[in-house]
């Protein structure tokens, strides 16, 4: 570990002297490379920094309390040394999280699909509070969030729903949450008081940008058609959505939410692009035999990560345990309790390996 630390810190006066290099600063690129790449290194070196500071007064303490004869002074050094040894520990463990190797995808925007699944119309109704809840967590962040395509139901329900959350990091804190979602409450229209239960699926995929992703235009098959839904006097008028199937893989994305037939386009194409690149991370995870769950399952009442149980305000995530009874919290948005634990447990599941 010590030998790659030391590595990676040598690298940071190199980088920073690359950001004054006319030519890096003249490719934009270049430029953004070599800023990811230095923003990553600093809190590394700077906890090395901290690290050694830290060596050298545990050093000093421990020469102390063998040269020195007063009973006051040795007191105070073995203090230190308790302190300072404590504060050793946990730089080292600090260090070990920094060095974990960063999902490339971390900073990146994403794309969300939340679609209704068991349960007909307590799922789409459902389905609105979960996105709900995400665009009320990604505007506690000051994120962006913009609806690509949209499928309702006649009482307010969401049948699908696909959005572009974009803010830095929005990926590495949303990717914890694809999975299936079962919800347990009492429908409003049930007259016998008996609980349903329903599921949502949440697929979650790093927003990928044309150099991610290479799409051949021959290998695209367009097509428009009239909109339908709510929309504006276009609806149903003008043949302003679009369809594209991407022919190799038969990948079929649509969008209608925009007046323009060329918005619709750009929009369906930015889906397409993002499903074709979170397709390669699986089957290269795959190759590596780091198979990952799988994004969204059948949508199954027995396939579920989390609970929302409204009779009961209670919350539970089943991959690490956890329980929050604070239903309503978690539904305006509250979801960083969950996350930072699912974080901190893929955190000590990689210092593992």
């Amino acid at each position: 570990m010590w030998d790659k630390l030391n590595t990676l810190v040598t690298k940071v006066p190199d980088l920073e002297r690359l950001l004054s290099d006319p030519s890096v600063t003249g490719n934009q690129r270049e430029m953004q490379r070599v800023g990811r790449e230095l923003a990553e290194l600093r809190p590394i070196a700077e906890a090395h920094a901290r690290y050694r500071k830290v060596e050298r007064e545990l050093e000093e303490n421990r020469e102390m309390l063998e040269s020195e004869t007063d009973a006051e002074m040795k007191a105070m050094a073995r203090e230190e040394i308790q302190r300072l040894s404590e504060e050793k520990d946990r730089l080292e463990q600090e260090i070990r999280v920094l060095l974990i190797p960063k999902d490339p995808n971390d900073d990146k925007n994403i794309l969300i699909e939340i679609r209704a699944g068991a349960g007909g119309e307590e799922a789409s109704l459902f389905a609105t509070e979960l996105f709900r809840a995400y665009c009320m967590y990604a505007e506690a962040k000051r994120w962006k969030v913009e609806i690509m395509d949209r499928s309702e139901t006649g009482l307010g329900g969401t049948r699908e729903v696909i959005a572009m959350i974009e803010g830095h990091g929005a990926y590495s804190r949303l990717k914890f949450e694809k999975g299936v979602h079962r919800v347990q409450r009492v429908p409003a229209t049930e007259a016998g008081g008996r609980i349903h239960t329903s599921t949502v699926t949440v697929a979650v995929m790093p927003e990928a940008e044309e150099f991610d992703v290479h799409i051949n235009p021959e290998e695209l098959r367009v097509d428009v058609f009239r909109s339908s839904g709510p929309g504006g006097q276009s609806v149903n008028t003008t043949d302003s959505a679009v369809r594209i199937t991407h022919v190799p893989t038969g990948l079929v994305v649509q969008c209608q939410d925009e007046k323009s037939q060329l918005k619709n386009k750009n929009k369906a194409l930015k889906i397409l692009r993002s499903r074709l690149y979170d397709a390669e991370m699986e089957k290269r995870a795959a190759e590596r035999a780091d198979l990952r769950r799988s994004q969204v399952g059948t949508g199954d009442r027995s396939e579920r990560i989390r609970t929302y149980n409204f009779p009961q305000n209670r919350v539970t995530d089943h991959r690490i345990g956890l329980t929050i009874h604070q239903l309503s919290s978690v539904l305006s948005g509250g979801f960083d309790p969950f996350i930072d634990a699912l974080t901190a447990q893929a955190q000590v599941e990689a210092l593992r390996k």
